[in-house]
């Protein structure tokens, strides 16, 4: 089977198109036959092995070594043990450990799928994992008619469905990204849009004690500056970030909790079907859409990779494999 290789940390020059044999199922595993995968910020991470809690997969270098972890497509075999999915279901779902994905099969315990609905594309489905289960853990009942959120990180892989479902609670969100990214920010749902590199939210007297949510996708600020665009009573989550930010949150928050009443902390986003299937609902129902920028054979996978490492999509970016 062709698959994308990643042979060490580093650059784009790690990575590979290779012919590898296709994977055998254990007794409590399915083969699947991918027929999408999406990038995420995660890849970006696992690819540079940074920060350094991405090099959880192998410290100098990955032991998976086929990158990609939100597939869509069908299952080809089961193990004689498994017995809520058969040969023919078709599945989507993210993909233990984060890696595996970018090939053309993959084996995996089937309890993190989910079944594909009949109406949805395998593109749209593939998007759908990590991106759809953080925005569904950050807003679901966080954000009620009236609130202001901001998300950091607003125009890339994960940011539009954040967006997209807070707009939907009927929020007033202010997105935070690049300002080339201004009008597509402004398409799916933004009110006000931020250019990160003219003006430092955290600081800012037009956003002081504003926020009653801040989704924090790309945290390199102190916890303890954050709190100032919150209002009284509200709340900070960071999703992404670096290994000392996220450190810095885990004392941060009594201590700030205590001084302000503002909760400053990380947001924990398991992976899970129910969530995954929550949010697919929601995309079902129209209430939220998913944003694709764009999509890539697999054997162009190193390209999809590029474009992702340059910052300039808008939304996901989708690798197909038939």
């Amino acid at each position: 089977m062709l698959a994308l290789t990643q042979r060490t940390y580093g650059g784009l020059d790690a990575v590979e198109m290779a012919d590898l044999p296709v994977p055998e199922p254990t007794a409590d595993e399915v083969l699947v036959e991918v027929h999408a995968c999406s990038l995420n910020g995660s890849d970006r991470e696992n690819l540079a092995g940074s920060p350094f809690y991405s090099r959880v997969g192998g410290l100098r270098r990955p032991r998976q070594p086929v990158p990609g972890s939100d597939i869509a497509g069908v299952v080809s075999a089961v193990g004689h043990e498994v017995s809520e999915l058969s040969v023919g279901d078709e599945v989507f779902g993210e993909l233990a450990g984060y890696r595996g994905g970018l090939a053309e099969y993959v084996t995996t315990k089937p309890r993190l799928l989910a079944r594909k609905p009949a109406g949805m594309s395998y593109v749209e489905a593939a998007s759908l994992p990590q991106a759809g289960c953080i925005a569904w853990r950050a807003v679901e009942g966080r954000v009620h008619p009236g609130d202001q959120v901001l998300v950091n990180g607003a125009g890339g892989a994960g940011g539009p469905l954040v967006v997209g479902l807070a707009k939907a609670r009927c929020a007033e969100v202010t997105a935070v990204d690049r300002a080339d990214k201004a009008d597509f920010m402004h398409r799916i749902g933004a009110s006000t849009t931020v250019d990160f590199e003219a003006e430092d939210w955290a600081d800012h007297a037009d956003h002081r004690e504003r926020y009653d949510l801040i989704v924090d996708l790309v945290a390199h600020r102190s916890p303890f500056r954050v709190h100032r665009a919150l209002r009284p009573g509200g709340t900070y989550r960071i999703v992404g970030g670096s290994t000392r930010i996220l450190l810095a949150a885990l004392p941060a928050r009594p201590i700030v909790k205590a001084r302000t009443g503002k909760d400053v902390g990380v947001l924990v986003v398991p992976q899970s079907r129910t969530h995954l299937e929550a949010i697919t609902a929601l995309v079902t129902s129209d209430v939220v859409t998913p944003v694709i920028d764009s999509t890539f054979p697999l054997s162009e996978a190193v390209a999809a990779y590029a474009r992702l490492a340059s910052g300039d999509n808008q939304g996901k970016i989708v690798v197909t494999m038939r």
